[in-house]
């Protein structure tokens, strides 16, 4: 029989011999400029990276991000429309839903919406 002692040296050996034979053979071999090179959507990742970045992809991203939340904000609204007052449902569903279109009037009145 073997004592526990035994059995957690035999686990910490197979463990360790698994952890180098993983960092062995997840070496790359080959180095590319290009595959090692950040990406960040939007910029040249060979050019400066001191150029200033365009305020309509980060005006784009603003408006994914707001919409994205209000998404997840609606899909809650909809599992609970049959356990609550259905009055206060509405009213709390349009509110929501006018604040988000006042914002995307908004944005549509200041031109950030226009792609060309």
């Amino acid at each position: 029989m073997f004592s526990s002692l035994t059995m957690g040296l035999i686990i910490m050996m197979i463990s360790i011999i698994i952890m180098m034979l993983a960092t062995i053979l997840s070496k790359k071999s080959i180095l590319d400029r290009e595959k090692s090179s950040p990406f960040e959507c939007g910029f040249d990742p060979k050019s400066s990276s001191r150029l200033p970045f365009s305020l309509r992809f980060f005006l784009i991203t603003i408006i994914f991000l707001i919409f994205d939340v209000e998404i997840a904000l609606i899909f809650p609204m909809i599992v609970i429309m049959n356990y609550s007052n259905i009055m206060i449902w509405s009213m709390t569903s349009i509110f929501f839903i006018l604040i988000l279109l006042i914002g995307l009037f908004h944005e549509w009145n200041q031109g950030a919406l226009q792609w060309n």
